[in-house]
This record gives C-alpha cells, sequence and structure tokens, in this order.
C-alpha cells in the first residue's frame, strides 16, 4: 500500500511540512510513503496510491497554481480514485493569511475525485489539516507526523 504526500512549495516550509507527514506515514507498517513536488508527480503515483495528501502554501487564501494545475490534468484518473483516502496541509506567511481557505479549496478538488476526507486526529488539532505559520516548528511536525500515520491506518483499513 502506497500513500502519496503531493506538496508545491516555493519557499521550502510546505516541504519541510510534507516532510513530516511522510515520516508518520512511513511508521505505519505495510504503508510506503512517496513524496513528490508538483513539477515530479505522475498519473501513475496517483493511480497507485491508496491515499493522497497535497499541499500548498496559501496563495491569496487557495492553493497555489502550480497545484491547481496537476489537479486539473490529471482529472482523467478521477473515477479512479474514488473511495481512496485524502487530505489536507498548508503553510503561510501570516496568522491571518487564508490557511483554513486554502486547505478547503484541496479538499473541495479531493472530493470532486471521489475521495474519501479526512482531517488530522484529535490528538493533533482534529481540524481540517496541518497547517503551520512559516516553518513548521516540532508541535506542528508531530502533528504533521500524526496526520500522515491517520492517513495511513485509514487506507490500509478501506483497502481490507
Amino acid at each position: 500500500m502506497k500513500v502519496l504526500v503531493l506538496y508545491y512549495s516555493k519557499g521550502g516550509n510546505t516541504r519541510k511540512l510534507a516532510q513530516g507527514i511522510l515520516e508518520g506515514i512511513q511508521e505505519v507498517e505495510g504503508v510506503e510513503g512517496i513524496m513528490k513536488n508538483t513539477e515530479e508527480v505522475t498519473k501513475d503515483d496517483f493511480l497507485e496510491a491508496g491515499g493522497l495528501i497535497v499541499g500548498s502554501p496559501v496563495y491569496f487564501g487557495t492553493m497555489a497554481a502550480q497545484l491547481k494545475t496537476v489537479l486539473d490534468q490529471f482529472i482523467s484518473v478521477r473515477r479512479k480514485m474514488e473511495g481512496k483516502i485524502g487530505a489536507a496541509f498548508t503553510t503561510s506567511g501570516d496568522a491571518t493569511g487564508g490557511k483554513e481557505t486554502t486547505i478547503m479549496s484541496i479538499i473541495q478538488a479531493l472530493l470532486i475525485y471521489g475521495m474519501v476526507i479526512t482531517g488530522d486526529p484529535m490528538s493533533a488539532t482534529g481540524h481540517y489539516g496541518v497547517a503551520c505559520v512559516g516553518a513548521p516548528d516540532e508541535k506542528t511536525l508531530s502533528n504533521a507526523n500524526k496526520l500522515g500515520q491517520r492517513v495511513a491506518q485509514l487506507a490500509l483499513k478501506l483497502a481490507d
């Protein structure tokens, strides 16, 4: 079972958060975490994944155009993504910088792909997904790890 962490990162903060999520996935036995940015990802990566965790920096309160482009270009595999686990994460430059609206824009796309959406677990924040201002600190990386674990565990359960 594979879980894909897909992200776009210009300054590196979103990549760092993606790495924390990947580490959580890798802690779940029977699941392989794959981390790819928007330039590397392929349709086969989507198809091979039992779960997809998608992240972007906040760009005007929504996901970056580079991420939206990937989601638009891969729409032909939409029906094959149905029933897989999806989740979202984001980083911003300001405390009121649109983190929740960005996560919701990603979740909307994953819902259109037919995915089953989960937020982060109650042991993290129990909200829409993992988010931070600037570079992720230790607490945020711990929450990222928990989100990765949660998606990996749910992907295994759905595969049974």
